[in-house]
């Protein structure tokens, strides 16, 4: 398996759920697993079914956090020199040129990458457009919508 990128930032986010999941949280299913049985008959136990399918969907995020932390490798992208071109790890405002609508993304790896946190993966047609890019350039996104083209106003390696 290859390695991926990960920002320290980002491996210390998936430590710190691996941790929540395994200490916290599957003891609280493990509680709510003994409550349900004491209610009697298993067969007709919605409590019991609901937490033992919540326990299954916990071990399974555990295993996919597990598995990205061990193919991960850190990227100490705020060692890098560079700072006018937009590398792993940098966050970026754009400005969509037909909407002029302004966004900012940080470029991470695969695992860490979330829209709600405005955090990208660098295998994203977006992120890989952008990479080596400077501020000023124009940038074009095949996007499900179609062409979109955006201005890069800002790079920052936080």
């Amino acid at each position: 398996m290859d390695k991926k990128p990960i920002t320290p930032e980002g491996q210390k986010r998936l430590r710190e759920e691996v941790e929540f999941l395994k200490n916290i949280k599957r003891q609280e299913i493990i509680d709510a697993i003994s409550e349900a049985r004491a209610h009697g008959d298993l067969k007709e136990n919605a409590e019991y079914h609901a937490a033992r399918e919540e326990q299954g969907l916990n071990e399974a995020r555990i295993r996919e956090l597990e598995e990205a932390l061990s193919l991960a490798t850190v990227v100490e992208y705020k060692d890098i020199e560079v700072t006018d071109i937009v590398v792993f790890g940098a966050t970026v405002s754009i400005r969509d040129l037909d909407s002029e609508k302004e966004l900012t993304y940080q470029i991470v790896g695969e695992s860490e990458a979330n829209i709600e946190f405005n955090t990208i993966s660098f295998t994203t047609p977006i992120a890989r457009a952008l990479i080596k890019k400077s501020t000023g350039d124009i940038v074009e996104v095949d996007t499900p919508g179609g062409l979109k083209e955006y201005e890069i106003t800002k790079i920052k390696i936080i």
